[in-house]
């Protein structure tokens, strides 16, 4: 997966000899910047290519015109966001941390504390929603006020650099994740045609198409296969070998990831309001299983694609680079307009109701008036 980087900082990071090995010695200040950094950007801004996908489609003539409006919004919200002062979606999402720390790094060991104080920074600076509730009992919870606890997995690598993969998860994406406890009979044409048909047609859109949709099918166990599934959505596996070498490690299905996306334009969801469109690009992942089970797992990454890569080495630390000039494509989205209702909702409700009713699913309407929104009340539901 190849990205632009730019520098967050060269201070606190030096090279420090002990016996006859070289080490990078990194100040635990150093992760407290690049996690709020890294969160601050990804509220923000997006992937340049992931903005270049959805405006191609709003610029698609043979798309449905409900699906070049949902992407030219999209676009539109983002170049809104890329001021820095409303985030991309309501959302902000739960933090989430893979890293893999190199054997010759030294950071002094607390980690996850020094990237927690960057999480509940970008937070309370950027004046980001708080999503995270806390248990009092079994059935009583309180928002946390600092969208904490962040979700944080360090794992070792070789070498003498820090790599990063920073995800801001909305809920509504989280929520669509499956997993499907198979047997060797899911492993044939038909059986896992069908299988596919059934998950990809049930995501619906409430996690807000178009997708970046995963499959991935085995794995030495399910929590392996779920961890597989979640990198993949960031694009991390991206560069995986394209066909199988008999050694058990696991290969990107080109072929697959071609039918799930023929699947999903079967589907007739779309972006959202029916169509073609239900996901951008799907990456389907083969790995090695147990002879007595088939883990088989189906999650998206939602329109507001929110990953980021980072790094720590001699040189510095380094955020990738998102796109903060989304107004770029504007003119590419421009589309014609589109006949809408307009809903008056300062109406009484059996009026407002009464309107609504005259119009088909997949119409578009315009509303005006007094808006509550009330998210925690209709998750509550």
């Amino acid at each position: 997966m190849s990205r632009q980087y730019r520098k967050v900082t060269g201070e606190g990071i030096s090279l420090e000899t002990i016996g006859d090995r070289q080490f990078l010695n990194v100040q635990p200040h150093v992760l407290t910047q690049l996690a709020a950094e890294a969160f601050h950007d990804l509220s923000y801004y997006l992937r340049p290519d992931h903005l270049d996908e959805l405006a191609a489609i709003a610029a698609d003539s043979s798309a449905l015109p409900n699906e070049r409006f949902v992407c030219s919004s999209l676009v539109k919200n983002a170049v809104i966001a890329a001021e820095g002062k409303l985030p991309l979606c309501q959302d902000t999402g739960t933090a989430t941390i893979f890293a893999w720390r190199g054997e010759r790094v030294l950071t002094g060991g607390a980690d996850e504390e020094m990237l927690t104080k960057g999480v509940a920074k970008a937070w309370s600076e950027n004046h980001l929603r708080f999503s995270q509730v806390a248990p009092l009992g079994m059935f009583d919870e309180k928002n946390t006020g600092n969208n904490l606890p962040a979700q944080i997995d360090i794992a070792f690598s070789p070498g003498d650099e820090y790599k990063f993969m920073f995800m801001a998860k909305g809920g509504g994406s989280a929520n669509k994740t499956v997993l499907f406890q198979g047997s060797r009979a899911l492993l044939n044409e038909k059986a896992f045609t069908a299988f596919l048909k059934e998950k990809i047609g049930g995501l619906g859109v409430a996690a807000c198409p178009p997708y970046n949709l995963v499959v991935v099918v085995g794995g030495t166990s399910p929590e392996a296969n779920l961890k597989t599934m979640k990198l993949a959505s960031t694009g991390w596996y991206d560069d995986l070998p394209t066909t199988p070498d008999g050694s058990g490690s696991p290969y990107r299905d080109r072929e697959w990831e071609r039918r799930a996306c023929e699947i999903a334009a079967e589907s007739g969801w779309g972006a959202q309001f029916g169509g073609l469109h239900l996901v951008l690009e799907a990456r389907v992942i083969r790995m090695a299983r147990h002879a007595g089970s088939c883990p088989v797992s189906v999650g998206v990454s939602c329109s507001a694609h929110r990953n980021m890569l980072g790094k720590i080495n001699a040189d510095g630390a380094f955020l990738e680079i998102l796109d903060t000039n989304p107004s770029r494509l504007l003119k590419k989205c421009e589309i014609e307009s589109l006949q809408s209702a307009s809903i008056d909702l300062d109406r009484p409700m059996p009026e407002i109701l009464l309107q609504l009713a005259k119009h088909p699913a997949g119409s578009l309407v315009m509303l005006k008036g007094t808006m509550v929104v009330a998210r925690d009340m209709a998750h509550a539901r």
